[in-house]
């Protein structure tokens, strides 16, 4: 039974090491389990972060953008842009959503001191095909003011597949955008 036992392991072992090996057992299988706020994930959203500075859509030298009134779940007052980027060697399209608030400002207190009122960025990225062909590939992310990451009540980091397969959340809000291109904006 010893031998069984060790014969089994041994083969287990060698199965993961030759799809390792063979790049069939990916950061998504990994974390299939943990679709968003995996070390994979946070670890993109942060090259994503960079990309994003680079092209002046987010940080300190952001652009500025014409404000308008917004809803929950984003804020009281929007911002949104739509780029190519490129991150780790792949171009996608990237939507930047710039969250104001609290509730009650209006879109020339935000005009006037964008940066006392920016509660959140939310992005969507277009990543590489099979990275979550379900819901399009997209990529999704809520970043504070300085780049680091928002998280849920159960403390988890909003980056990746955000609230796959959940009743509310990024992904079912923007499967339900027509079109199936899960973009509000283009309906």
């Amino acid at each position: 039974m010893k031998s069984i036992r060790k014969s089994l392991g041994a083969g287990l072992a060698l199965g993961a090491a030759v799809l390792v090996g063979a790049g069939l057992w990916s950061i998504n299988a990994q974390s299939a389990d943990k679709p968003f706020g995996d070390a994979a994930s946070i670890k993109y959203s942060q090259d994503l972060w960079a990309a994003l500075s680079k092209v002046k859509l987010v940080g300190a030298n952001a652009m500025a953008d014409k404000p308008y009134e917004g809803q929950e779940p984003h804020g009281a007052i929007l911002e949104t842009m739509e780029t190519e980027v490129t991150v780790n060697g792949h171009t996608g399209t990237a939507v930047v959503k710039r969250n104001y608030g609290p509730g009650g400002i209006t879109v020339q207190q935000v005009s006037s001191d964008p940066a006392a009122h920016l509660k959140a960025v939310t992005v969507m990225f277009k990543r590489e095909a099979g990275y979550d062909a379900d819901n399009k590939n997209w990529f999704w992310v809520k970043f504070k003011p300085d780049g680091s990451l928002h998280k849920n009540p159960k403390g988890m980091e909003l980056a990746g597949r955000v609230a796959k397969g959940m009743d509310k959340g990024c992904i079912a809000c923007h499967s339900a955008a027509g079109g199936g291109d899960y973009l509000f904006r283009n309906d």
